[in-house]
């Protein structure tokens, strides 16, 4: 199944074979159906040898009664109407004595066809019957590809979070709530992308992880969707939070996408909710764990403290965006394992 080039991969003629018999296991399979996307020549092949076999014939068929249906589709029945009566006119005449029929014979009636009936107009195809699909229709497709957790109990979820935040401040006058907040903002995302994508989250997940737009490329688009949410709210609620010595309110944007691109590569070794609790629970462990149990004021300087450490200066936040960068390049090493389903 390859060339000369020992990086470059295609399919052989015994591979394509196996494939269009359907003897080819299942891990092959799904390599060749993911190559055969961006190699024309190798899904010549596959076609080829699947047009050979006897499921080949019926797909033939298939297509062949599909195009027929859509190239020449009934014809819509005609109501019965009265007949319009036709106004006869009197002929034109000419300056110089012939009638306009005389004069211009290619315009005389065809044979066949009776004078002063009118045509009956030709028959529209399908895609001029069909109506213009409606803009409200792409809101389901869209929910659909953003991801259980958006569309689920996860984002009411943040929203407590949000609300709670404001309340615990203003309402209950809990010092160090901004602390608190950016302890729990980073594990939110995480926890988003873990509710959004595998087995346990999309009835449909293997086939959605088959399909040309399944795999890594569903993974990320569910993980920019719960950015899209999780980032701007948080991000507002911390800034309308009073400080009280807690570092900046978007001081826990990169740690938030190191750690979800992290569990992202992590997903592909253990599956996307242990990862999530791998990447989850050891911030929250770096976090709180070093923090004695406290009431009051002492608690909360001493998460923001612990905080600040975590968060705050150039060597943290380059820190940061080193393992950002660093779990990018592991994602993208690891992006076959998108290609079949990943562990519960």
């Amino acid at each position: 199944m390859r060339d000369g080039d020992a990086r470059v991969w295609h399919v052989s003629g015994e591979f394509a074979a196996r494939y269009a018999g359907g003897t080819l296991p299942e891990p092959d399979a799904w390599s060749l159906e993911k190559h055969v996307e961006d190699c024309a020549g190798c899904a010549s092949r596959v076609s080829d040898a699947v047009g050979a076999t006897t499921a080949g014939t019926v797909l033939a068929q298939v297509r062949a009664a599909v195009l027929e249906t859509v190239l020449d589709p009934a014809p819509d029945p005609v109501p019965e109407t009265a007949p319009t009566p036709v106004r006869r006119t009197a002929p034109e005449r000419h300056p110089v004595g012939r009638t306009t029929s005389e004069r211009r014979p290619a315009e005389r009636t065809a044979p066949g066809r009776r004078p002063g009936r009118p045509t009956a107009p030709r028959p529209r195809t399908r895609a001029a019957r069909s109506s213009p699909r409606p803009p409200g229709s792409r809101l389901p497709r869209l929910l659909w590809a953003a991801g259980p957790a958006v569309r689920g109990a996860w984002l009411p979820a943040v929203l407590v979070v949000a609300a709670g935040a404001l309340a615990l401040a203003y309402g209950a006058g809990l010092p160090g709530t901004r602390a608190l907040l950016l302890a729990v903002a980073p594990v939110v995302p995480v926890t988003g992308i873990a509710l959004s994508y595998g087995p346990h989250a999309d009835p449909l997940h293997e086939i959605a992880a088959a399909t040309p737009g399944g795999g890594l490329r569903l993974a990320l688009i569910r993980t920019v969707a719960v950015l899209t949410v999780s980032v701007p709210l948080l991000t507002l609620t911390g800034l309308l939070l009073p400080a009280s010595g807690a570092p900046a309110a978007a001081a826990w944007l990169l740690p938030g996408l190191a750690l979800s691109l992290g569990s992202l590569a992590l997903a592909s070794f253990i599956g996307c909710r242990a990862a999530a609790l791998v990447t989850g629970g050891g911030w929250l462990a770096a976090v709180l764990g070093p923090v004695p149990v406290a009431s009051g004021d002492a608690g909360g300087a001493r998460l923001a403290e612990q905080l600040s450490r975590c968060l705050d200066g150039i060597g943290a936040q380059s820190a940061w965006a080193a393992a950002a960068v660093l779990s990018a390049v592991l994602l993208t090493a690891r992006r076959p394992a998108y290609d079949r389903p990943l562990g519960r």
